[in-house]
């Protein structure tokens, strides 16, 4: 539901750039994908890659708790990805998902503990929860309640833009 220049890789790029680093970020994200259809397409994007990356932001889960896929399954999609990137020796940001709690404790606690425990164990920089101040705030959602609308969007961006910036600088 929002233009291309209103995706959250565009605006953390143009944020970077504001503050004077010359950042180009690759949006390779599809619009769906679940942690499965990343993982899938992980090594082929990093390949097909005019250069390696100085970093990579993994914002996948949302499409897998929406479909109620496993924890189990997401966070061995996500270890894959991890791995790919350690073996290549691209560091990660993660950005984190989280489970409504309708779905049931056990299976919240599963699911909300893969991010922090995959930053952990891979080292990375973890935003804990990307819709954090935008999920349930009606006048920064499409009209789905799910997706941030493009001032949701940048509301993310100025969140997680110094945290990219930090990690560019390391």
């Amino acid at each position: 539901g929002l233009d291309r220049r209103q995706s959250l890789p565009d605006a953390v790029q143009a944020r970077l750039r504001k503050d004077g680093i010359n950042a180009t970020i690759v949006n390779a994200g599809v619009s769906g994908d679940t942690s499965a259809a990343g993982r899938q397409r992980f090594a082929f994007a990093l390949d097909n890659m005019t250069r390696k990356p100085d970093l990579i932001l993994i914002g996948l889960g949302g499409n897998d708790v929406l479909r109620q896929i496993s924890p189990e399954e997401t966070r061995a999609n996500m270890t894959a990805m991890m791995d790919e990137a350690k073996r290549r020796a691209i560091p990660v940001m993660l950005t984190g998902m989280m489970a409504p709690p309708n779905l049931g404790p056990d299976y919240t606690r599963a699911f909300n503990a893969i991010w922090p425990d995959l930053a952990r164990q891979h080292h990375a920089d973890l935003d804990p929860f990307i819709l954090q101040g935008v999920l349930g705030q009606r006048p920064l959602m499409l009209a789905d309640g799910v997706h941030p609308n493009a001032t949701g969007v940048a509301r993310i961006a100025d969140r997680v833009t110094p945290l990219v910036a930090k990690r560019l600088a390391d």
